[in-house]
């Protein structure tokens, strides 16, 4: 079995990547994952756009938390494979204080209804937040199976200092729900983004952000997020003498674990500078078990060359057989409620009624709903029976036989009746046969036939002695123009000629008996034929001189050349290190040059994580978008000099 998490910001995101866009569906993404238990986080949906191909998957169940009042902002979704694992019970939140599907808050329902391990008041009291905020943004999924409780979840991240104290209370709370549910004796399973890293090696820029903030390792380590959660883990560093009640730490790190030596197995890359490439990230997603799970790991690893989002995909396999209370017992018995498995072996099979209430199976909106698979599986029991027990129809008498199918006759040759005449087939058929009543509409125009329709080319297509026939009997029924209207045609899409001097210009009445072709010479149009600007635009240009026809012409181009500059993209510096045009960005530090542009080397990011010189990575070019303006302000006007 495997189990994969997963921050794909925005749920449909990786679908304009490769390989994902070849079929662009939920359970294509899922076999090419290999996945049995797929945990996203940063959905970024509310529950409004929820869709049936995200829901109603033939072989998968799913579960969501969803931000309750942000809109496009975190959540969290769990699927799970039918054929392999099925939880017994769900829940969102971390501290239960969200209502249930039947209405009761997590932590009031009864003891068999519910995962267990909520904070007490006075714990909660301790840790300071408020509950209906901290479970209101979707950032906790909770699922139970036999063998563990997952802990699907998306922690805040840094945002410059201005929800730390949001933050801090998160992990705290996370760390007192899973030690809770440990202290109960069931088996823990961590996943998801926790926005925290251990140390200085799952960082790229660990070391320069401890020089920058001219800090020692101890306390980089000791920082509050960071320290909370090295308490958590296994092996994890912490300076100075543990917190009380974190004494020890009940969590491993798969990845970390078996492969401690590893450099560069990041997680996470800023797509701001385009750091993936050079590999400048770091390692913030998790997939950490228990001590008493450790055994059941056997690989775990990241996907970096998965793309779709600015995470990458990390899972954890299990082994088929693990030991579990003192037995060797089949992971799959241990996946899905009692009785569905035995030995691997499934004799239950999977129905919706039997998955918690909190799966999105079952949510109103979908509850009544079915793929278009499930439609065709097998026939419908009820659908039958009711057929079956449906009365037969009595036939009509001849009378009202003939009653009832005279308007239908009659419509074919008249107007359609209004809708406020009489119905006569209501008060002859039975109300299962009722039609509705018929509405009075304007008739929509008919579409234009085609010329080579059959009824059209019957008569006088059957031959191509009857083709040209028809073709020169059309010919004879084209209307013919008279001698003032053939001349002015010819005069309007013929090339002006110079005109002649005003002795040669002998003016001649237009003869309307005459065709055309008698003249072989244009002559001068009637007074009341309008001029075409075509033409006396070509007779100006033919009166100009070369001078001046040359002087307009530059005129012309260098017009559009303005119009083209202005409207047209800035050109690119040259980067220093390249000679490859430069990319622009812009300033969103606060200070004094927030919202400026700037141009920079278009370059990734390399792994040392600064700007080099002579490698393949980006060098040090920076240039102001204002400076860049002013420099070409000054080549135009030396291009113009």
């Amino acid at each position: 079995m495997r189990l994969t998490t997963w921050n794909v910001n925005g749920i449909r995101n990786p679908f304009s990547y490769q390989p994902w866009n070849s079929a662009r569906t939920f359970p294509a993404m899922f076999d090419i994952l290999g996945s049995d238990i797929i945990v996203m986080q940063e959905l970024k949906i509310q529950r409004k756009d929820l869709r049936d191909d995200m829901v109603l998957l033939d072989g998968w169940d799913c579960y969501f938390s969803l931000p309750k009042h942000k809109k496009g902002y975190s959540g969290v979704g769990m699927y799970t494979r039918n054929a392999t694992c099925s939880p017994i019970r769900a829940e969102e939140g971390l501290l239960g204080v969200l209502p249930s599907p039947s209405g009761v808050p997590y932590c009031e329902l009864p003891e068999e209804e519910s995962i267990g391990g909520y904070p007490s008041e006075f714990q909660i009291a301790e840790l300071g937040v408020d509950p209906a905020e901290l479970d209101a943004e979707g950032r906790c999924l909770v699922l139970e199976f036999p063998a563990f409780v997952l802990l699907g979840v998306y922690s805040p991240a840094n945002s410059n200092g201005m929800r730390d104290d949001f933050r801090y209370g998160f992990i705290c709370t996370l760390d007192c729900r899973i030690r809770n549910l440990m202290r109960a004796g069931k088996r823990v399973v961590l996943v998801g983004d926790l926005n925290v890293s251990r140390d200085e090696l799952d960082g790229a820029s660990a070391l320069e952000d401890i020089r920058k903030a001219a800090i020692t390792h101890e306390e980089y380590i000791s920082t509050p997020n960071r320290r909370i959660f090295n308490q958590l883990l296994i092996g994890g560093e912490v300076i100075g003498p543990r917190d009380e009640g974190r004494e020890e730490g009940v969590l491993w790190d798969t990845t970390r674990g078996l492969h401690p030596d590893r450099k560069g197995m990041y997680t996470h890359w800023e797509q701001k500078i385009n750091a993936r490439p050079g590999n400048f990230g770091s390692r913030i997603d998790f997939v950490l078990v228990c001590v008493s799970m450790q055994s059941w790991v056997k690989d775990a690893n990241t996907q970096e060359g998965l793309l779709g989002s600015d995470h990458c995909p990390v899972y954890a396999d299990f082994h088929d057989t693990v030991r579990s209370h003192g037995n060797e017992v089949s992971l799959s018995d241990e996946m899905s409620p009692p009785g569905v498995f035995q030995k691997g072996v499934r004799i239950k099979e999977w129905k919706v009624l039997d998955v918690p209430p909190f799966s999105g199976k079952r949510l109103p909106e979908f509850d009544k709903r079915r793929s278009i698979k499930s439609m065709f599986a097998a026939p419908s029991l009820r659908q039958s029976s009711s057929i079956a027990l449906e009365p037969p129809i009595k036939p009509l008498s001849p009378v009202k036989q003939a009653e009832t199918v005279g308007p239908v006759i009659a419509s074919h040759e008249f107007p359609r009746p209004s809708s406020t005449a009489p119905d006569s087939i209501g008060t002859t058929a039975s109300p299962a046969l009722k039609r509705k009543e018929s509405v009075s509409a304007k008739p929509k125009p008919s579409k234009r036939q085609k010329s080579d329709t059959p009824t059209l080319a019957a008569k006088g297509q059957r031959s191509m002695k009857g083709f040209l026939s028809k073709g020169k009997a059309r010919a004879t029924e084209l209307p013919t123009r008279t001698a003032g209207e053939e001349q002015q045609t010819n005069q309007r899409f013929s090339t002006p000629e110079p005109p002649s001097t005003p002795t040669a210009s002998v003016p001649s009445l237009p003869d309307t008996a005459t065709t055309a072709d008698q003249h072989p010479h244009p002559t001068t149009a009637p007074p009341s034929a309008p001029a075409s600007p075509t033409s006396s635009t070509l007779s100006a240009f033919t009166d100009a001189s070369p001078s001046s026809f040359t002087a307009h012409a530059a005129s012309i181009s260098a017009t559009q050349r303005t119009w083209s500059t202005l409207f047209s993209r800035p050109i690119a510096p040259l980067c220093e290190g390249h000679s490859e045009p430069c990319k622009t960005m812009q300033t969103k530090k606060k200070g004094s040059n927030q919202g400026r542009s700037f141009w920079m080397c278009a370059r990734p990011l390399g792994p040392s994580g600064g700007k080099e010189k002579g490698t393949q990575w980006r060098c040090g070019t920076f240039v102001w978008g204002s400076e860049w303006q002013g420099r070409r302000g000054e080549e135009r006007v030396e291009e113009a000099g």
